[in-house]
């Protein structure tokens, strides 16, 4: 790769601890939080599950699946504000081994590629609905201008958050408020589903399913946390936000509209008022998107090709990528998609959380090296019997029928190497040297870093 492409933007520590003196205060951090909390198709799987169930019985499923979110987000981003990595780094020595990582690195690409293409999906239609034109060209202006803001990095996409996400839930309350205020919202919330009854495990994994991926990636942002009892607070905040009032307030209008496709009431301010909601509400969750599937790329080409890439450019044909995906329709797949991560995704968080919380033999090298600021000299090549655990654990939650396949994916994935790990049955094989290239990594500019808030 050319050396001036490799400039491109940020590389934002892909290959290295944040340092400490790198690390961001409490309230920048919590508006990254809560901006992950709204989004047009929460809104929509608010009224999806609406649809489907009672008010009552839809409280209970966002109560197991925020939850189930909750306890893997802080065990796991606990984690990386400890270590200043990232998860796709952190997983060399927690669980997987160098090339181990490499195989968790692609499958969290590859799946927030496919979440990157759902959300610009969703703008696309969206803006097409309200004011006209193609809802492909839509999502090209959308999918290029996330791409320029990631390729930058942390820096812009906090400095982005503190704009957006006051503007984007002051706009929604406007317009569901308005909606709300002519249908009595004790009947919406007595009424019984209009649709076909959802099965309180079907509805709690696509509610915890649904975003498990950003819950294994959790790192990426609290890798530049100061405290553990901030990424408690601040995914606590954002739980609350996300599930109890985006969530519940997508089930009320479920009732009333008697269908999932609400969008048009949650957008229902017009012209160019309405396109600045749904590009906000895109823009929020897919920068995270792409900036944690460019940092997976990263880990995965130093491991299998011993090629050191660039963030910044990685960014780029990532963006690309997933802004082709989203205009030819990636959306139409979306149930399937929230599915497949319900049950695939959690092991990988069981796995983390048994061997750093738990067994903690392979982090060893990371206690030791925590308070220098530097990585490990070496980390295990291989650990086979992770892998087994991951692919027993999803048989558990693709096809045993009862209870949560999340938590029954999760649960086996951590009982399983919790187990083992004690009795001594988990071995890494090999040993693999920290090339140069990872000790010189590319700093982040000067102007990545923003400091205390």
């Amino acid at each position: 790769m050319a050396a001036g492409v490799k400039q491109i933007g940020s590389d934002d520590y892909a290959l290295s601890r944040v340092p400490r003196d790198h690390r961001m205060g409490f309230w920048p951090m919590l508006l990254q939080w809560l901006a992950q909390s709204g989004s047009i198709s929460q809104f929509t799987l608010g009224a999806t599950i609406g649809v489907g169930m009672t008010f009552g019985d839809a409280f209970l499923a966002f109560t197991l699946g925020a939850v189930i979110l909750e306890i893997v987000i802080f065990a796991i981003g606990l984690a990386g504000m400890r270590e200043g990595l990232a998860t796709p780094l952190l997983t060399r020595w927690a669980g997987f081994g160098r090339s181990g990582s490499a195989l968790v690195s692609f499958v969290i690409a590859v799946s927030l590629v496919g979440w990157f293409g759902v959300q610009n999906t969703i703008f696309g239609k969206s803006v097409s609905a309200l004011v006209g034109g193609p809802s492909w060209l839509w999502c090209v202006l959308a999918g290029l201008a996330i791409t320029v803001l990631v390729i930058f990095g942390f820096r812009y996409m906090t400095i982005f958050a503190k704009i957006v996400t006051p503007l984007f839930f002051a706009m929604v309350a406007w317009s569901v408020t308005t909606t709300l205020m002519d249908h009595p919202v004790s009947e919406l919330v007595k009424s019984p589903p209009p649709g076909d009854a959802i099965p309180l495990a079907v509805a709690t994994t696509a509610i915890a399913g649904g975003f498990m991926t950003g819950a294994i990636v959790a790192p990426e942002m609290t890798r530049y946390n100061k405290k553990g009892s901030h990424v408690f607070l601040q995914s606590a905040s954002s739980m609350i936000l996300s599930e109890y009032i985006v969530g519940m307030v997508g089930v009320l209008l479920g009732h009333l509209a008697k269908s999932n496709e609400v969008s048009h009431i949650v957008l229902s301010t017009s012209g160019a008022f309405g396109v600045l909601v749904v590009l906000m509400s895109t823009a929020k969750i897919n920068d995270w998107n792409l900036y944690g599937s460019s940092l997976g790329v990263v880990n995965f080409f130093q491991v299998v090709f011993g090629k050191r890439l660039h963030r910044g450019a990685v960014t780029i044909v990532l963006g690309v990528a997933g802004t082709v995906l989203s205009a030819i329709g990636i959306m139409t797949h979306f149930t399937s998609f929230l599915s497949l991560l319900g049950v695939a995704i959690p092991p990988i968080g069981g796995i983390i959380v048994a061997e750093y919380w738990v067994v903690r033999r392979m982090r060893r090298p990371l206690d030791e090296t925590r308070e220098a600021g530097i990585l490990p000299a070496t980390s295990p090549t291989w650990v086979p019997m992770s892998l087994v655990i991951w692919i027993a654990a999803f048989c558990v939650g693709k096809f045993v029928t009862v209870g949560i396949p999340a938590l029954n994916s999760l649960a086996t994935a951590l009982v399983l190497y919790s187990a083992l790990g004690l009795m001594g049955l988990i071995k890494p094989y090999g040993t693999s040297a920290l090339n140069d290239e990872d000790s010189e990594v590319p700093a982040a500019r000067a102007t990545t870093p923003v400091g205390a808030a």
